[in-house]
């Protein structure tokens, strides 16, 4: 694949159709190396357009770094462009009046034909009228598993998570940890909501989580969601890591036998030298129900008072669309794009996996997209609870409805 020559030449158009170069700052949370190296991709294609992308990175997670960028947006010292995840994040400030309008550029670009899945566009249309690109599909619903150490032991590799949880006494005698996890708060939710997938399954999930059918919630398949926690937090003593990437690191150094993570994790192991399928595997949905979500990462434009920047952001939304951008990007994020018309043919086999389970429909809407952030907030603070802690089951999971119950 060309895929310099194709990139530069779409710049160019870009470049040629546009204003004069211009400034953009862009902030994110994107940090850990795998982060880093994916979002150079987009920096360099905005930068080969003629404008220059000045990066705005704030370390840490996205519950970190949301507040500091909302707090600029509402303060009146708005960045140029700003990542958020799909969903209902930047919903107030759409409705506030503090994000441009990218309808025209959606309408230039055909995205309501090229977008796929089509939630993706709805996630960032309000009335109407389009206010974000999305940049990627993210999946939360993925245990990653260090080939090298059940090549040690002896024992094949688990191929789902009852065979990972049956593996786990032999792990921990040999010294290592059975399943990394860090300490951030979102950890703990995102282990929840993959356990939820491949436990409950998803027309469980589903009835729960679209249809907001609390006896569901409240029944015996989400009590063996819970059950199943209860185990998976057991696995998970003697992690002793504070962020996400430093739990993929134990799985990479063979430390840990596996990991809950989204597919990001992806672009550490791709860092770190690693090939999937032999030294790693990966099991979309735990490796029992085989669904992903499609969540993921949009930027948003926030309103300013200078033609030129306006222009300069209309550029780097096509930009980020384009198909050139998001081979170029996703491939060093892990991510899937959000168009199905690009060649991801140097795909890896996770990445494959991936996008066969997307061709096939697989697929269900993310979390951010069906609950309000206040009920998501107050999951995630539950989810930290009952993991740093020896909360019984039976608690949290009536705890939880009753946080659902109020949304």
């Amino acid at each position: 694949m060309k895929l310099t020559t194709k990139l530069l030449a779409a710049t160019a158009i870009v470049s040629a159709t546009g204003a004069s170069a211009t400034d953009l700052e862009v902030t994110h949370w994107w940090t850990s190396g795998g982060e880093a190296a994916a979002v150079a991709e987009l920096a360099k294609a905005f930068d080969a357009s003629g404008d220059h992308w000045v990066d705005g990175a704030i370390a840490g997670s996205g519950g970190t770094a949301r507040p500091i960028m909302i707090s600029r947006i509402t303060g009146g010292d708005p960045m140029g462009a700003t990542q958020f995840n799909h969903g209902q994040q930047a919903l107030e400030l759409v409705e506030a009046g503090l994000m441009l309008d990218l309808t025209d550029v959606a309408e230039e670009n055909n995205w309501e034909e090229v977008i796929f899945p089509k939630s993706l566009l709805d996630a960032c249309t309000v009335d109407g009228r389009v206010y974000c690109a999305p940049v990627n599909i993210h999946s939360p619903e993925w245990l990653w598993i260090s080939n090298k150490v059940y090549e040690d032991l002896g024992l094949p590799v688990p191929q789902n998570w009852n065979e990972f949880v049956e593996s786990a006494p032999a792990v921990r005698e040999a010294g290592k940890v059975p399943l990394a996890l860090g300490n951030q708060p979102w950890q703990a939710n995102t282990a929840f909501g993959a356990i939820q997938v491949a436990v409950a399954g998803l027309e469980n999930w589903q009835a729960v989580n679209m249809d907001q059918d609390l006896d569901v919630a409240a029944g015996d398949a989400y009590a063996a969601v819970f059950e199943a926690a209860a185990a998976a937090r057991e696995l998970a003593v003697g992690s002793n890591v504070q962020d996400w990437n430093q739990a993929t690191n134990l799985v990479i150094t063979d430390q840990a036998a596996g990991q809950i993570m989204g597919d990001w994790a992806q672009g550490e192991f791709a860092v770190a030298g690693e090939v999937a399928g032999e030294d790693y595997t990966c099991l979309p949905g735990l490796g029992l129900n085989a669904y992903l979500s499609t969540g993921g990462d949009a930027f948003y434009f926030p309103k300013l008072d200078d033609p030129e920047q306006e222009a300069a952001q209309k550029r780097l939304a096509a930009l980020l669309v384009s198909p050139e951008v998001q081979v170029a990007f996703n491939l060093k994020k892990g991510s899937l794009p959000i168009r199905g018309d690009v060649d991801l043919s140097e795909a890896n086999d996770c990445m494959q996996k991936g996008l066969e389970l997307l061709a096939s429909g697989n697929v269900m809407p993310s979390g951010d997209m069906l609950w309000t952030p206040d009920t998501q907030k107050q999951v995630e603070d539950l989810m930290v609870e009952f993991w740093m802690s020896d909360m019984p089951a039976a608690e949290a999971h009536e705890r939880w409805v009753e946080i659902l119950s109020m949304d």
